[in-house]
């Protein structure tokens, strides 16, 4: 009876949560700088003024006690200017790009829900910062020892690769770990029209590009994959000038711990020994980020039962090579992350249109509701 009486809680808040989002969506933040969108948040939830962690995020117990089921929003923006055309888009250069707007709208009804509520297991809101970007704000959450007395935490993210009103409920890993690499490429540089002269660092570069897509063809498991791509190349001063320098980078992406070490091994050697049979030499910087998410196999199977319940179509096998910070509280202890779909009329996710519409906000209701239960079982 827990979810259904929550679930009829939060209809009446509603009205008050999407106001709350278009309140949001209108003022966003980046990372580190989020503190504004905190107190709007933290005010509009009226349960005082709760515990900092990770500089501007904050933890409000709900139902307060020991073990509590954690329900995490994100509280940043991205550095898009919105092309939305909605009356309450953003004007400051950046914008909720990624809908954190809608996952704390809906973080927000769920909890304004739960003080008609008796419910059997303590329960607390994570205002979560820098989800976006390498320096995590997830992890710095850990880091403060917010998650050492946690039943579960439990997060929903919209999605707009899934079908419009589709959950996802995946056990296993659900988005992969994602590292970024820089390569640099020494050699002899000299003048364009003496090529014999030279050692082409740029010419070694390029052929380095093109042989690390051996790390997802031949390096792991095909079945399980990998995403290795430069996405950055830089180098030169002038059209008639050879440069001694050439730099790519990039990031590289494996759903398994176990393949991370393999892939490395293999930027590495590829880089070094493309570029040594072009006369050059390479070196490679790893920058270890975000470990793969996963999910809880019983908090998964029991959150995709509520949710058909619900009423709800549920997909138990969607995965993305995307990232998400939360990984480094599946790290930590039993975690939850559900997909909702929005389709993609509307932009994808990071794209400067992107606009759920408001009845999303009722849908990650649903879902963390259905996370929470989940984990009473």
């Amino acid at each position: 009876m827990t979810a259904e009486a929550w679930r009829d809680a939060v209809r009446r808040h509603l009205p008050a949560a999407v106001e709350l989002r278009h309140a949001l969506h209108a003022a966003p933040r980046l990372g580190g700088v989020e503190s504004a969108t905190t107190q709007t948040v933290v005010d509009a939830l009226g349960l005082g003024e709760g515990r900092t962690v990770a500089g501007t995020g904050r933890l409000l117990p709900v139902a307060p006690g020991p073990a509590p089921v954690v329900l995490r929003a994100e509280l940043d923006a991205l550095p898009v200017v919105e092309a939305s055309g909605l009356p309450w888009a953003s004007t400051n250069g950046a914008m909720h790009a990624c809908g954190h707007d809608v996952h704390l709208a809906g973080l927000a009804a769920v909890v304004m829900a739960a003080a008609d509520l008796d419910l059997p297991r303590p329960v607390t809101a994570l205002l979560q910062p820098r989800e976006e970007g390498a320096d995590s704000g997830a992890r710095d959450v850990v880091a403060d020892g917010a998650m050492d007395d946690v039943h579960a935490i439990v997060a929903a993210h919209v999605q707009p690769r899934l079908p419009a009103g589709t959950i996802a409920a995946t056990p296993g890993p659900v988005n992969a770990a994602t590292d970024e690499f820089t390569v640099t490429v020494t050699g002899h540089g000299g003048h364009s029209g003496y090529p014999h002269t030279v050692d082409d660092s740029v010419l070694a570069l390029s052929a380095i590009v093109v042989a690390l897509q051996q790390v997802g063809a031949r390096r792991v498991d095909p079945t399980v994959g990998v995403a290795c791509m430069v996405n950055q190349l830089r180098a030169g001063t002038a059209n008639n000038v050879v440069p001694s320098i050439a730099v790519g980078s990039g990031t590289v992406r494996t759903m398994r711990e176990q393949d991370r070490a393999v892939a490395h091994a293999a930027i590495r050697d590829i880089a070094q020994h493309v570029a040594a049979g072009h006369g050059c030499a390479a070196e490679v910087e790893i920058d270890v980020a975000e470990p793969p998410l996963l999910n809880d196999p019983r908090l998964a199977v029991a959150a995709g039962e509520l949710l058909t319940g619900f009423g709800h179509e549920v997909d138990s096998s969607w995965r993305s090579f995307g990232s998400d910070d939360f990984s480094y509280y599946s790290a930590h202890t039993r975690s939850l992350m559900l997909f909702v779909g929005t389709g993609d009329e509307r932009g994808g996710l990071h794209e400067a249109t992107f606009w759920p519409d408001d009845d999303y906000v009722g849908v990650v209701a649903d879902a963390l509701i259905a996370g929470y239960c989940a984990a009473l079982r």
